[in-house]
């Protein structure tokens, strides 16, 4: 399995060959589902709170007695039928929303997903890009030249989350040069996952025979 590697300037540089076992695996949509659900779980920071009747000032006092008003019987006025009352099953911010992750279904799920945009035309190989000063005017360049390759002109024209470029390793430079863009966001590759992939729709991936090197190594090491 092969694929063109193109140069900046969005013209072909030569060809790497890919891994079967990585870009080759079947679409596997329930466990993609199962795998970034349980992440934004994970991600999740739990904001909204209610008190319950507990927790409500007031409240110590008995509306009424017990018996022989005619009414019904209450012994709070912080009861969560009251109006002011507590709150029954509420949201709460000491909920904990952490659920645990199969590694290797996570890895499964990170390669159908790669697999499937490799197949999808979505992955873009570019041999380096070379900025040594953050200038936002250099990346503009890089990004309206990546556009002219056929399938990936959506590069310059999506205003939202159209590219993830990953750098086997990233520097300052690149990262200025790139964080005025809304539709671009920058990482290093060893730290891509299911969602961050999902989320954009083109993958980048810079110096591709490093990088691939980089997840191979990581995915082993897990």
């Amino acid at each position: 399995m092969e694929a063109p590697i193109y140069s900046q300037d969005g013209k072909t540089s030569g060809k790497i060959t890919l891994s079967e076992s990585i870009f080759g695996v079947p679409w596997n949509a329930d466990l993609v589902h199962e795998i970034v659900r349980l992440m934004n779980s994970n991600s999740r920071n739990a904001i909204a709170h209610t008190k319950t009747r507990g927790e409500v000032r007031g409240g110590g006092k008995k509306p009424w007695q017990q018996k022989g008003t005619g009414r019904a019987r209450h012994g709070s006025s912080r009861s969560p039928i009251w109006v002011g009352g507590g709150v029954a099953h509420g949201p709460r911010n000491d909920k904990n929303f952490t659920r645990k992750i199969n590694k290797k279904a996570k890895v499964r799920a990170l390669y159908a997903i790669l697999s499937k945009k490799f197949k999808d035309g979505e992955i873009l190989f570019v041999d380096s890009m070379n900025i040594t000063t953050a200038k936002s005017k250099d990346a503009k360049k890089i990004i309206s030249s990546l556009a002219t390759i056929k399938g990936y002109e959506k590069l310059a024209t999506k205003p939202t989350n159209a590219a993830m470029i990953t750098f086997d390793k990233k520097t300052e430079a690149l990262s200025k040069s790139f964080r005025n863009f809304g539709n671009v966001s920058v990482e290093e590759f060893r730290n891509i996952n299911p969602v961050s992939i999902l989320n954009h729709s083109y993958l980048i991936v810079t110096n591709p025979e490093v990088s691939l090197k980089m997840l191979s190594a990581k995915i082993k090491s897990e």
